[in-house]
């Protein structure tokens, strides 16, 4: 019993002896981080919705200013442009919400020493009652990414990340919108393509893009849809010297005539004229000043031809699967009718796999080029109903010399279609076969 009680009596001795020894030997960085954590106040805390102004004064370069307006943000100084509202938004977000890495000096004597007598940035920040902050930013800090910063008025001298420096750092071109063309691409609902040998010409209804011109024909939604997005992310590269500048305002100007792209929204027009020159493209808005190099696949879909944009597939349904098929390959007829998840052929249940294989064949039908005559004597005729019976397509296809030509009810368009597409879609159609339960 005396062995035991000498044994947990030296356990508890060397325990506390080792607690002794970790509170003696704590090192000053354990004490300095905790400090640090404690001494990392706020510079500045505002409500980011309540700042009317911005102005950046940086030395040797003319002040910027933003003003917000009608709850959009503008550039007005040096030169009015807009402004992207997604960089100036998080911009002032940094700005409003302003965290220090740490207290230097809470009451600084001497600011030269920190590059704040001079500093090297000013921010003025106003809100809507005309309460402003100044923040200054001053010399790197000696150790660490971080520089000296404080508010204009108060004696304390904090470091500020650089990382938090760099995003409150910024210059015109930084918060100008950057996009060639300005309207809403949510809300554009012309699209036209003009030069002088043709004009193309697509509109939005409900979603859907048609073409209107050169005349009324289905479009393929993805293909216009592709060709506004490349035209609503065209950007201005601001990037470069002001000789880049005026080397591509002469490649412009002597550049060959690609086509003249007009976008129209809700409330203007906005008009896109792309050149190239040489294997480059470059392109002028009406939106902004001067000319722009931009990417050349912009420059290559903008001088896409009419069947490019043409909706080559003959039946509209898409991956929600239809209600009602009906099938006549010559003497061979083909009814399915869907309720709920299963099929049903003269009232039996068919393969779901099989079903599911002509449906694809089906949806996947489409022509690899349009052609103006050989459609003749249709020996098969496809009926498909969608939509919860709203839309019928109605396809004939006849054969040709080397293919079949398709044609679709009520549209004047003849559509090329590949022997080894329809030859699969008539396999499909007879391996369709009835449901067959497992034997017990």
């Amino acid at each position: 019993m005396k062995i035991r009680s000498l044994i947990v009596a030296a356990v508890v001795l060397l325990a506390l002896m080792g607690t002794l020894y970790w509170s003696g030997h704590r090192t000053p960085s354990d004490e300095n981080s905790t400090k640090s954590a404690d001494a990392a106040p706020a510079i500045l805390k505002l409500d980011e919705h309540s700042l009317t102004r911005v102005e950046f004064k940086k030395k040797d370069a003319e002040p910027v200013v933003l003003a917000k307006k009608s709850g959009s943000w503008e550039i007005t100084e040096p030169k009015r442009f807009p402004a992207d509202q997604t960089t100036v938004t998080s911009t002032v977000s940094s700005l409003a919400s302003l965290n220090s890495e740490r207290l230097v000096d809470d009451h600084a004597a001497n600011l030269k020493q920190y590059g704040l007598e001079q500093p090297s940035l000013e921010v003025d920040l106003t809100e809507k009652d005309n309460q402003s902050q100044k923040l200054l930013i001053g010399d790197e800090a000696p150790t660490g990414s971080a520089v000296y910063a404080k508010l204009a008025g108060d004696p304390r001298v904090y470091t500020l990340a650089t990382y938090n420096k760099n995003n409150i750092d910024k210059g015109v071109n930084d918060l100008r919108d950057k996009r060639l063309l300005t309207v809403d691409a949510n809300k554009i609902s012309r699209v036209e393509l003009v030069r002088k040998s043709q004009t193309l010409e697509f509109g939005r209804n409900k979603g859907d893009w048609q073409i209107l011109q050169p005349r009324p024909l289905r479009a393929d939604n993805f293909q216009v849809a592709e060709l506004v997005r490349k035209l609503t992310d065209a950007r201005m590269n601001l990037s470069g010297s002001d000789k880049d500048t005026q080397e591509a305002a002469s490649a412009f100007a002597h550049g060959t005539p690609v086509r003249i792209a007009k976008v129209t929204d809700q409330t203007s027009t906005q008009e896109l004229q792309i050149r190239k020159n040489k294997d480059t493209y470059y392109a002028k808005s009406s939106a902004v000043e001067g000319a722009y190099k931009v990417e050349g696949d912009l420059g290559q879909t903008v001088n896409k031809g009419l069947d490019d944009f043409r909706e080559k597939k003959l039946f509209d349904f898409g991956f929600n699967d239809p209600s009602k098929i009906e099938m006549h390959n010559g003497p061979k007829a083909y009814f399915l009718t869907r309720s709920g998840a299963d099929w049903w052929s003269n009232g039996k249940k068919m393969e779901a796999p099989g079903v599911q294989e002509f449906v694809t064949k089906l949806r996947d039908l489409a022509a690899t080029k349009f052609v103006d005559s050989g459609f003749n004597n249709p020996t098969i005729q496809v009926a498909v109903t969608s939509e919860d019976g709203q839309h019928t397509d109605n396809v004939s296809i006849a054969k040709s010399d080397d293919g079949y030509i398709a044609k679709r009810e009520n549209d004047a368009s003849l559509y090329y279609l590949e022997s080894s597409a329809v030859g699969a879609l008539q396999k499909a159609a007879d391996d369709l076969k009835p449901f067959a339960p497992m034997a017990k």
